[in-house]
C-alpha cells in the first residue's frame, strides 16, 4: 500500500499503457484467430484476454485515488477522474454493446491517463504528504 501511495503516478501511467497495448493488440490477435480458424481446427481465445481490461481498470481505479489524493492541481483531479470515467464508460460498453462507438474511442481516455500521470508525476506531485493535502473550503 506504500509503495502504491507513493508511485501512483508511475503505477497508473504503466497501466494506462499496457491497456493502451492490450487495447491496440486485441484487433490483431482476433485477426490471428480467425486466419488460423479458417485453415484449422476452431480456436477460442481465451476468456481472461477479454478480461483484462477490467484488470487494468480495477488497477487505474487505485492509481487515479492516490494520484489525486496528493496532487497539488486541482484540474488535475477532475482530469484524472474524468478519463477514468470515459475509459470504464467505454469498456462497459464494450463488454455490453449498449451502443455503437468506434474502435478509437478507448485509445482517448487511455492515452489520456497515461499523459496525466505522467504530468501530474513532473509538474503536480507533492513530494512530502503533509504539503498539499488540504481541506477543501
Amino acid at each position: 500500500m506504500i509503495i502504491l501511495k507513493q508511485k501512483s503516478d508511475i503505477l497508473g501511467s504503466f497501466v494506462s499503457s499496457l491497456c493502451l497495448i492490450h487495447c491496440f493488440a486485441t484487433p490483431f490477435i482476433f485477426v490471428a484467430q480467425t486466419s488460423v480458424s479458417a485453415c484449422c481446427t476452431t480456436t477460442i481465445t481465451p476468456s481472461w484476454w477479454s478480461y483484462i481490461d477490467l484488470f487494468f481498470l480495477v488497477i487505474s481505479l487505485f492509481a487515479i485515488y492516490w494520484s489525486t489524493k496528493f496532487t497539488t492541481a486541482k484540474w488535475m483531479k477532475f482530469a484524472l477522474w474524468i478519463n477514468w470515467f470515459l475509459l470504464f464508460t467505454v469498456i462497459t460498453n464494450e463488454k455490453s454493446a449498449l451502443f455503437h462507438l468506434p474502435e478509437i474511442t478507448i485509445y482517448i481516455p487511455a492515452f489520456a491517463l497515461v499523459i496525466l500521470h505522467i504530468y501530474n508525476r513532473k509538474y503536480c506531485r507533492c513530494n512530502v504528504d503533509s504539503c498539499c493535502v488540504k481541506e477543501e473550503e
